[in-house]
């Protein structure tokens, strides 16, 4: 059923008084929230929003952080024991001072690996030797009695293991490639990486010998607990010393890591959008990207956690340490990443290997000194660096604790058992039974570091499908995020949102069906709290699982199927904003549709960052948004910093640079191939630039030709963009009127600028294509 071309008017005002009055504060990067291929971009050009993620690292002193590692292994985890690390010091200071005995796994010969190691002059050639010292410090502390600590390592039986060879990651239909120097895993997984003719080795020997040494086979993300990269900038190391004393922790130079400028003889270009705009249009100066400044400091512990809401991502290409484009042509040379970005890459490929990580631990060895990170959905913590050779004791600890941590201290989710002969997770909750199927072809998957992190698999639930038969035919799926503490939660947004759907039938089946939720516990504060960092509630998340009936993207649709499902799209948008539900995500993977019997059902979607007019100011940390679609004003410095006010038109704006995303980029339902679509850094590059890039395209629509889209939606796309153009024109000039009228000091009123919210959709639903548009599906 065609919608009506004039909405009907609800009880509550947009522009009454409420208590959200501007876009949620959002200082610095973004985390990588993907659909994979539906905005197809290079997802190497996510390497820009991980260094600005590790940018926005928050820092800790180290023996905080080994207290709490400590404490997570001892007798009484819940309990603080302010002592377990000093106990532990004396312990393990008194194992590395015993007389050397011919045993291979003396504690003597930690040391001489160490010394080994700091006398290798190349970096490949040293991982080795680091290895065999971490190796062979396992042994040595597997039975070290300390009094309130576990006696006995866990069953995971974990191991140094040199990689230095490509880990091969399937993202949907693209593959990832990268190559950590050295892994932390289980001894099985590694040793199940022999070729047949070794399998009789025994563990002693491989310890010390094949882990040692570059594997035969391919290692596995999902196996992988802890990456270790390096950095060998001085050739000769100091040695170890001949005792160790148990003394106050010593800062190294640095005592934090920053992000690095790239090598002298590296390129300076960014990441250059490999793919030309339609037609004959070049892409001029003012389309390219920006080269952002090449050091990022880290070490402030009072950096923001907060996130912007972004999609990007195709192919999943590195080579080595440099990321590469993959495009059809020959890639771009890009600078070698620094090895903080790298450690932050290989974080998110374990977090894609797994379902609903917590967390996650990386080191990064820089000469003689190692740093402890820890990753999870609020941001990314820095330990203070630990000369390892100076001050072996507290590296011996790390390792003590690491020795007893079973995979939940790992970040694990245990809740999701794997199946392994279905290839999926299944887990019972509350009598719930569900078999995610997280290999699917269909899945949603993500890719990142900090953020929402939302996967979308396809479910089945004998008990949901028993309860819900007709609705189980079309099939269900299952919602995993990491949802912001602060905010309404989105079962409780639907919930409001159900509500007017029984009094409104532009919202009435245009919603998506919640058939059942759950909210973990443990939120990301916890640790932050108990590390003493600042500020450690706020970007708070706590991890939900939503399940839904099962709908289709809007970008499968095309002609006046995709414009009867997009105004469907805006009429329930525009209903519920006018109820009191601000949506404020408008994109192209919110935007869903079904038949009921021979009716297409446009529907929005996804209401995790929506609010509701009766909250009390900006809610959460996050930025409301996709950054593609969002508002130009929005994208301004302004409106990055939290100081423009979040407008039903800001919404209906992003509706019309979905139509132009999909119209552009899509042909009959299908993703164009590189070079025939333009847009691809508006994914990339940060919102102030995607802003400038957006301007530029609005100005200059018209030199744009597309022979793939319906040309009555073209007409459309034109109109619309004419019309963008002419309300800011108008909202300037009113401004500039009112300016000279109030003189200097004087103060203005923006809201005067702006148009009914009726009004300013009426001045789209007029236009001639849009009438034209309207008339083809009634």
């Amino acid at each position: 059923m065609p919608p009506s071309l004039t909405p009907p008017r609800t009880n509550v005002s947009a522009h009454a008084p409420t208590g959200q009055q501007s876009t949620p504060n959002s200082r610095g990067g973004s985390a990588i929230s993907n659909h994979i291929g539906l905005l197809g971009v290079n997802v190497n050009n996510i390497c820009p929003w991980i260094e600005r993620n590790i940018e926005q690292a928050q820092t800790c002193p180290v023996d905080d952080m080994l207290q709490l590692f400590l404490q997570r292994v001892s007798r009484m985890p819940e309990a603080k024991q302010l002592d377990l690390l000093q106990k532990c010091l004396k312990e393990v200071a008194r194992v590395l001072n015993k007389t050397p005995t011919a045993n291979r796994f003396h504690p003597s010969r930690i040391k001489e690996a160490l010394d080994s190691f700091a006398s290798e002059r190349i970096e490949t050639t040293s991982y080795g030797p680091f290895v065999q010292a971490s190796n062979i410090a396992f042994t040595c502390l597997a039975g070290l009695k300390v009094k309130g600590m576990l006696d006995t390592p866990s069953n995971l039986d974990i191991i140094f293991q040199v990689n230095d060879y490509p880990i091969h990651q399937d993202h949907q239909d693209r593959t990832s490639k990268r190559k950590p120097d050295v892994v932390i895993l289980p001894y099985k997984c590694a040793f199940a990486g022999l070729p047949e003719e070794s399998h009789d080795m025994g563990a002693d020997d491989y310890k010390l010998i094949s882990a040692a040494t570059k594997p035969k086979k391919q290692l596995l993300w999902k196996d992988v607990l802890a990456c270790i990269e390096f950095k060998r900038p001085t050739k000769k190391l100091s040695q170890c010393p001949l005792s160790y004393e148990v003394a106050p922790y010593k800062p190294t130079h640095p005592e934090y890591r920053r992000v690095e400028s790239p090598e002298p003889d590296a390129p300076a270009t960014a990441a250059a959008d490999s793919a030309q705009t339609p037609a004959t249009l070049s892409v001029p100066d003012a389309e390219r990207p920006k080269r952002r400044s090449p050091r990022l400091a880290v070490s402030s512990q009072n950096a923001s956690n907060d996130s912007s809401k972004r999609k990007a991502a195709e192919t999943l290409e590195s080579a080595s340490k440099r990321a590469k484009t993959d495009d059809d042509t020959e890639p771009n040379p890009e600078p070698k990443l620094d090895v903080t970005v790298q450690t932050g890459l290989y974080a998110a490929e374990m977090f894609a290997a797994n379902i609903a990580v917590k967390h996650l631990v990386n080191l990064v060895v820089v000469d003689e000194m190692v740093w402890v990170w820890h990753y999870d959905r609020q941001g990314t913590i820095q330990c203070s660096g630990i000369n390892f050779i100076q001050d072996l004791p507290r590296f011996m600890v790390l390792l003590y604790a690491f020795q007893r941590f079973s995979l939940v201290h790992w970040g694990r989710n245990t809740d999701f058992k794997h199946d392994e002969k279905n290839d999926s997770h299944k887990l019972i909750i509350d009598g719930i039974d569900l078999e995610l199927h997280t290999s699917h072809k269909d899945r949603v998957a993500h890719y990142g570091l900090k953020g929402r992190a939302t996967n979308v698999f396809p479910v089945t639930s004998a008990k949901l499908s028993k309860d819900n038969p007709e609705i189980a035919k079309d099939g269900m799926v299952a919602k995993v995020f990491w949802a912001e503490e602060q905010r309404t939660s989105e079962p409780d947004i639907l919930k409001k949102v159900y509500e007017i759907a029984e009094e409104q039938d532009a919202v009435k089946g245009h919603v998506p069906h919640l058939l059942w939720h759950h909210k973990f516990k443990d939120p990301t504060s916890k640790i932050r709290e108990a590390l003493g960092v600042s500020e450690s509630a706020k970007g708070s998340r706590v991890l939900y699982i939503l399940v839904f009936r099962k709908l289709k993207p809007i970008t499968e649709l095309k002609g006046t199927e995709f414009f009867d499902a997009w105004w469907q799209c805006i009429m329930c948008h525009y209903t519920l904003w006018q109820a009191g539900v601000y949506h404020r995500d408008v994109s192209p993977g919110n935007m869903m549709w079904y038949r009921n019997g021979t009716v297409l059902m446009g529907v929005l979607n996804d209401y995790d960052l929506s609010s509701l007019a009766t909250a009390l100011g900006p809610q959460g940390n996050e930025r409301t948004g996709t950054i593609p679609f969002m508002a130009l004003d929005l994208l301004s410095k302004k409106g990055q910093q939290g100081e423009v006010k979040h407008l039903y038109r800001h919404d209906l704006e992003s509706f019309v640079w979905v139509l132009v995303w999909v119209s552009l980029r899509y042909k009959d339902g299908r993703l164009l191939s590189r070079k025939s679509r333009p847009f691809e850094e508006w994914a990339t590059v940060d919102a102030e630039t995607c802003g400038e890039k957006k301007s530029f395209f609005q100005t200059n629509f018209l030199q744009y030709e597309s022979f793939t889209v319906d040309q009555r939606v073209w007409e459309l796309v034109m109109d619309c963009l004419q019309l963008l153009k002419a309300d800011a024109y108008r909202r300037e000039t009113l401004g500039y009127k009112m300016r000279r009228q109030a003189g200097i000091g004087g103060v203005i009123m923006a809201e005067k600028f702006e148009l009914d919210d009726l009004e300013f959709l009426d001045l789209f639903t007029r236009t001639d294509a849009w009438v034209q548009l309207s008339n083809s599906v009634q």
